[in-house]
C-alpha cells in the first residue's frame, strides 16, 4: 500500500538540502518506490512530503543513499517523520519532472 511520508527537520538550511540533492541525485536516479517529492522551508525547518509505494522503500533509500549525504552536508539532529496510508493521489495533466 502506498504511503505519504511527512517530515519536518529543524535546523536544515536550503544550501544543505541542495547539497544532499546534488550528492544523491534522486531526481536523475529515482529511488525504487518513490513517486512524489515536495520540499519547502519555513520557521528554520525543512518540510518534506513524499509518496512512496511502501514505507520500506523510503527506509531502504535512506539507509542506502540518503544517510551518508545527510552526514556529509553537516545536517544534525533527527527529523520528525510519519508515514500515513495514501488514500488518493492526483497529478494535474502535463505536470512532470522536478522544478521550483
Amino acid at each position: 500500500m502506498s504511503v505519504v511520508m511527512s517530515m519536518k527537520w529543524a535546523g536544515v538550511k536550503p544550501e544543505q538540502y541542495d547539497a544532499v540533492r546534488a550528492e544523491v541525485k534522486w531526481e536523475e536516479e529515482t529511488p525504487d518506490g518513490a513517486s512524489l517529492h515536495v520540499a519547502w522551508f519555513d520557521a528554520g525547518a525543512l518540510h518534506v512530503v513524499d509518496v512512496w509505494d511502501a514505507q520500506k522503500d523510503f527506509e531502504n533509500f535512506f539507509a542506502e543513499r540518503l544517510a551518508a549525504a545527510v552526514q556529509k552536508a553537516g545536517i544534525a539532529g533527527e527529523p520528525e517523520t510519519q508515514f500515513i496510508p495514501l488514500h488518493r493521489r492526483f497529478v494535474a495533466p502535463g505536470v512532470s519532472g522536478g522544478g521550483a
